[in-house]
């Protein structure tokens, strides 16, 4: 079973699951804003992605984030404050069994799953 992080209200985590359903991909959605995140797996995340792409800069969160921290953000201030306010997150992010997706693309998804 694939686990997709993200938020259950986000348009683009909504697409992603749909295109799951419809491809008959078992799924669980981890909502981290009801379940929370582990260190590690955000750790394993920007490893994969890098810190600057894990930043949802299109996010209310970013735009609220205070102009000092935007702008001395590395990657370990950055991971810092992806743990205390996970809707920065780009979502939704999907990492296991050697498929590693970030947002929601048709054809990466059809890639990544064989469809």
């Amino acid at each position: 079973m694939i686990t997709v992080y993200g938020i259950k209200n986000c348009d683009t985590v909504k697409k992603a699951l749909k295109w799951l359903i419809d491809n008959g991909i078992e799924h669980r959605l981890h909502d981290y804003r009801v379940e929370g995140l582990e260190q590690a797996w955000l750790e394993k995340a920007e490893s994969q992605f890098g810190w600057e792409n894990l930043l949802n800069k299109r996010s209310t969160t970013w735009r609220n984030l205070a102009e000092e921290v935007k702008k001395n953000l590395s990657k370990s201030t950055a991971l810092k404050v992806l743990a205390e306010q996970p809707t920065l997150i780009k979502r939704p992010i999907i990492l296991q069994d050697n498929i590693a997706l970030i947002g929601f693309d048709v054809a990466a998804y059809a890639k990544a799953f064989g469809k």
